[in-house]
């Protein structure tokens, strides 16, 4: 476990952090190795089929974690505060509110799979690999859920390594998976659903004992077998907004989605592939954003206002050197990184509509580095309500500039829409950071 409330800022979120990102890049191995092995052995039809799912089950699953994430905060400052009974509790209010949102989460996703998708203006002939992915993944959703409630509660008491060695090994069991049911056992877009949901499980189970060992340190010897209703009330006005917020980017993201996909089987691969790299640059800002809001959470938990903006200034000179960074690689091997996920049967247009995804999203990262450095701030205060009003800001900017820009521009209006709403919720941020009022929003009195 680790103590934020004491030490040095930068150092004690960046050990925090590092774990955690390698965590992350790990997780995003499910999808990269997905993508690779889709694209090159199934084709690019295929390859659009189960690309055009992630805004899907981003959008059911973020109801959920964003409920544990939620729980996160709640335990983190009961944890700076030393309050082994708030923690217990909210434990206990995690588990059934997580438990009951996730059956319905599946049972919605499982039986308007068809629908969802048809809303989205999936192409009949990608139609049925989506159809087949998405049952898969909700029959078995209950693996990604655990790992990622038991990890939120982990990393709330400072625990950033036990998470990330549930998803190192679950990881390897993913691409070890993914050969074997796609490549040998032929079992196409399935195989590659299979290959997911096994290894989601297995980070369930490993992180899940991790938790069980270290019970006493965190103070966990008892979890409440019915819930405290006062707590179950904490959790969900404290949760509502997080998920809401996670659920705008989502929409968002399934907005955006139908107006991609009605380019054609070609500029939806393109955007699979670019996506996915996307997805993996961008964990380094997610990762130390993240450290950020648990820090925030431990020492707000203690009023220790000043050590926070300390925290804040340090780790936004390193998220915004590290962005720099990450922009400069992406945009220097933006083709050679797109050839990774396509074969060579592949359109030009797919290619350079790719190339073009990487070259906008890699030089604004720095945006979405200051942006994630106030709103986790804010997040860890326990500010969720401003924190879903800056998710509204990303939704509404990310939706109206790609159609206004793709109406113009093509598919390249889609991807500038994208910094331009980074832009929209920073905004938000920064001005609720300077007002304030968010150091009011403690969650544990």
């Amino acid at each position: 476990m680790k103590d934020m409330t004491v030490g040095k800022p930068i150092k004690l979120i960046l050990s925090f952090a590092i774990p955690m990102l390698i965590g992350n890049i790990f997780q995003q191995i499910y999808n990269v190795v997905d993508t690779i092995v889709v694209g090159r052995y199934l084709g690019e039809v295929a390859l659009a089929g189960v690309g055009s799912t992630g805004t899907l089950t981003g959008l059911l699953f973020s109801i959920v974690f964003g409920m544990c994430n939620a729980g996160g905060l709640i335990i983190a400052q009961s944890f700076g505060c030393k309050d082994s009974d708030s923690l217990r509790c909210a434990v206990s209010a995690m588990i059934w509110v997580c438990g009951i949102v996730t059956v319905i989460v599946a049972l919605i996703g499982l039986f308007g799979a068809r629908l969802f998708l048809g809303l989205l203006a999936v192409p009949e002939e990608v139609m049925g690999y989506s159809l087949t992915y998405l049952k898969i993944i909700y029959i078995f959703v209950f693996g990604n859920v655990i790992y990622n409630g038991v990890s939120a509660i982990l990393r709330s008491v400072g625990d950033s390594k036990s998470p990330l060695l549930s998803l190192v090994i679950s990881s390897i069991v993913n691409v070890v998976l993914d050969v074997v049911f796609i490549v040998v056992f032929k079992m196409g877009v399935a195989g590659a659903a299979y290959a997911t949901v096994i290894a989601q499980c297995v980070s369930a189970v490993l992180a899940f004992l991790f938790l069980y060992q270290k019970r006493t340190e965190i103070g966990l010897r008892s979890i409440e077998r019915k819930p405290q209703s006062d707590m179950v009330l904490l959790f969900i006005k404290t949760g509502v907004p997080a998920a809401l917020q996670m659920s705008m980017i989502s929409l968002g993201g399934m907005a955006v989605q139908r107006l991609i996909n009605s380019f054609g089987a070609s500029v939806m691969a393109a955007y699979v592939a670019a996506n996915r790299i996307d997805s993996v640059a961008i964990q380094v800002i997610v990762s130390i954003g993240t450290a950020l809001s648990v820090f925030a959470g431990q020492n707000i938990g203690q009023n220790n206002f000043k050590r926070i903006e300390q925290g804040l200034y340090h780790t936004m000179a390193v998220m915004v050197g590290a962005s720099a960074i990450i922009a400069v690689v992406v945009v220097t091997f933006r083709y050679e990184l797109i050839r990774l996920f396509l074969g060579e049967s592949v359109t030009a247009l797919t290619i350079e509509t790719g190339v073009t995804y990487l070259s906008i999203i890699g030089i604004a990262y720095v945006i979405a580095g200051v942006m994630n450095s106030y709103l986790n701030v804010i997040r860890g205060a326990g500010d969720v309500n401003t924190c879903f009003a800056a998710g509204i800001a990303e939704l509404s900017g990310r939706i109206i500039f790609a159609y206004l820009l793709s109406a113009y521009l093509g598919a390249t209006g889609i991807w500038i829409a994208t910094p331009i709403s980074w832009g929209c919720g920073c905004v938000i941020s920064v001005v609720r950071y300077y007002s304030g009022k968010w150091k009011t929003k403690k969650l544990i009195a």
